[in-house]
């Protein structure tokens, strides 16, 4: 029993450890990010993008609620002992985070990008480049509203790959931030689905619709 039980003790300090530092798992709530990913999905997320890793357009990330972009859900009760050891196991990264304060969207639009849409072809352009966005949800258009906005420094323009089902930056330009995402809110990048094992995949950037995508200019 004495063994046993430092083996799950060691056990759990390493699964904190990699979760504080290496990655994090996360529970996908809602269809957003149809197909790329599944309502019920998780994933791993890797807490080295941003940080030793930058993050690149076509990047699916984790990120804290900016403010203003959801609403307040109620936790699942399990029972008093039931929720202690859910909260246990979450914190030590044995659990998945289903936390009612993050969301997940790809990565548009880096520090000083103009992104538009829509262009006569009705695509979503970066610095004048229109882009081949082929992670999208079949049926998808690149948006139904037209914004024109230059992404804020220190900041990202996100959206979700099922575009009209999906609140993202497009619809959050009335708060402080214009609908850009601080940096500093990115939990990470998400490299790979883990659950459910038929769906076992790796969360590429599609670099091929963001090919000619130029830097911006100094003038934003």
């Amino acid at each position: 029993m004495r063994e046993a039980a430092i083996v799950v003790v060691a056990a759990l300090l390493l699964s904190l450890l990699v979760k504080t530092f290496l990655v994090q798992a996360f529970y996908i709530p809602s269809e957003s990010m149809e197909n790329t990913l599944l309502r019920g999905d998780r994933v791993l997320v890797s807490q080295l993008t941003p940080g030793p890793f930058d993050l690149q357009r076509g990047d699916v990330v984790v990120f804290e609620d900016p403010g203003g972009w959801l609403q307040p859900e109620p936790e699942a009760d399990h029972g008093a002992v039931g929720n202690a050891l859910v909260d246990v196991l979450t914190f030590v990264g044995v659990l998945p985070s289903n936390s009612g304060q993050h969301l997940i969207k790809r990565v548009i639009g880096l520090p000083g990008d103009r992104v538009v849409c829509c262009d006569a072809q009705g695509r979503t352009t970066v610095n004048g480049t229109p882009l081949q966005e082929d992670f999208l949800k079949p049926g998808s258009i690149s948006s139904e509203i037209d914004f024109d906005v230059t992404v804020p420094a220190g900041s990202l323009w996100v959206e979700g790959d099922n575009r009209q089902d999906s609140g993202d930056s497009r619809y959050h330009q009335q708060l402080p931030q214009g609908g850009a995402v601080p940096i500093d809110d990115v939990v990470g990048r998400a490299v790979v689905v883990v659950w459910p094992f038929d769906r076992l995949s790796w969360l590429g950037r599609h670099p091929e619709a963001f090919a000619g995508v130029p830097a911006p200019s100094a003038g934003g």
